[in-house]
């Protein structure tokens, strides 16, 4: 799910004078007329697309390598004074970022290749919610933001049925966000799943994201922030544009792209057509949040390195502050915040047994206790995960001209499995994997525990493994 291995060059291949060949482009927030916005939390339902007429496609397919003439005032140039690069690098890579003012500006990106439609739910009643109190510093800042936005293009005085009240919420900086409380609306909106089927007629419904505030009543010209669904959007957006680099010279998550090329040379020209897709299409990126030629490179939630793929120490940190539950709610969190890291915790399921236990045995209650029974097991399960997140390894990221080792394990109540390579006179570790048993799976002899969990290790595996070389390694001995 995060960091997608790359099957022709691995990140791992990377030679220290290679290294400064990844960078990470971040869009501007949003995309317009059907607009899009960036850093969107799903909730539940949002966007229909709209079919791509045969011009738009073959502009596409058409994009133009021609240096622009511009002034150097109007870019907004990245900050390299952290990139891994040579004068003379730097140098090449500022004459190529400034043939791109379209892109590379403060100006919010616009794109007609997608339109974005909230779809309610049949029977579903309009929602007129009365706007928040605001102090009066607050509400200069919402008049700001409001006229910006009209001036801007962005929004329009509304007569919608709809209303949603706004709130600001405070940024890392200190400012304020304009944000709306699009909760009632997005209970009424139907979840649409990515990919989303094609559909030929789409209605302009974004009528139904109007916002009230203490100036009155308006409603968004283009995507705003908040409304569900918009992640599959934009990720439907970013995956037609980028169509026939993605996975080659680069990797799209929703608004963050990570651009990996062998050499400097090779790197300039797949960041050059990565600039003239997001030209094309009316995208642009924000400079001050792009980082170029990294030895090391922050994406989702994972640090990607010339050795392999680590953990953010700044989510580890969360982990390592959780308090010791009182609530089924409070383990549940926890152990949503250890899952997303399983992958490098050896025997995760093993391990967070006794905590999942405590969740299995009230899932049925109509009315789970507020608080738990907390065992010495539960406190044991606890800190081991803690522990093995802080200690948790560099994973490899595979390299498909090797061949794959696979361990697998199989306890009383649990399957595990490692996923390995071996080369140089080296072993690497790719990936843990783990699952707590069924019911069923517990009934099951020794032997046939053993093969489950090869078969459960190479499906849980696949990607990597279909089509490679295996070694399956288990420690049953008969």
């Amino acid at each position: 799910m995060i960091i997608p291995v790359q099957p022709t060059k691995p990140f791992s291949k990377f030679s220290p004078d290679e290294t400064y060949s990844v960078s990470s482009l971040h869009e501007n927030p949003r995309v317009g007329n059907g607009l899009i916005s960036h850093q969107v939390h799903p909730q539940q339902k949002l966007a229909v697309m709209e079919l791509l007429t045969e011009h738009q496609l073959n502009s596409l397919s058409r994009l133009s390598h021609t240096p622009h003439p511009i002034e150097e005032e109007q870019i907004c140039l990245p900050d390299l004074s952290y990139s891994d690069l040579n004068d003379i690098q730097k140098a090449k890579l500022v004459t190529l970022i400034k043939q791109y003012p379209q892109v590379f500006t403060e100006k919010l990106g616009r794109t007609h290749l997608v339109k974005h439609v909230i779809e309610l739910q049949p029977g579903t009643q309009s929602a007129n919610t009365q706007p928040y109190r605001l102090p009066p510093s607050k509400k200069a800042i919402v008049d700001q933001q409001l006229e910006e936005m009209l001036q801007a293009g962005h929004i329009t005085p509304s007569h919608s049925p709809w209303a949603s009240p706004i709130v600001l919420s405070p940024k890392k900086d200190g400012t304020l966000r304009f944000c709306v409380d699009y909760r009632k609306l997005n209970a009424n909106t139907i979840r649409t799943a990515y990919p989303m089927p094609q559909v030929d007629d789409t209605l302009d419904s974004l009528r139904e994201a109007a916002f009230i505030t203490h100036r009155g009543l308006y409603e968004f010209l283009v995507m705003p922030f908040g409304l569900s669904n918009a992640p599959a959007t934009f990720q439907r957006l970013m995956d037609l544009i980028l169509a026939g680099i993605k996975w080659q010279s680069c990797l799209v998550y929703i608004d963050d792209i990570v651009v990996f090329s062998s050499t400097f040379e090779q790197h300039l020209k797949d960041l050059s057509s990565v600039f003239d897709r997001l030209k094309t299409a009316g995208l642009t990126l924000k400079a001050s949040k792009c980082n170029f030629c990294r030895k090391e490179l922050k994406y989702l939630g994972h640090i990607i390195t010339p050795d392999g793929i680590k953990h953010d120490p700044g989510l580890i940190d969360s982990v390592k502050r959780f308090p010791q539950p009182t609530r089924l709610k409070d383990i549940q969190s926890f152990l949503g915040l250890t899952g997303y890291y399983r992958k490098f915790i050896k025997d995760y399921a093993k391990i967070s047994e006794p905590l999942l236990a405590k969740i299995r045995s009230h899932q049925n209650s109509k009315r789970p206790p507020n608080n738990i029974e907390w065992s010495v097991e539960c406190t044991i399960a606890f800190e081991r995960l803690k522990t093995a997140l802080t200690q948790a390894p560099i994973l490899r990221t595979a390299n498909f001209n090797e061949h794959f080792i696979l361990e697998t394990d199989a306890c009383d109540y649990g399957l595990g499995a490692v996923l390995t390579q071996e080369y140089d006179n080296k072993k690497f570790v790719i990936a843990y994997a783990s699952r707590t048993q069924t019911t069923a799976d517990r009934n099951y002899f020794p032997t046939e525990k053993d093969a489950l969990a090869i078969y459960w290790a190479t499906k849980h595996f696949r990607p990597y493994l279909e089509g490679t070389k295996i070694y399956i390694r288990s420690d049953y001995r008969a």
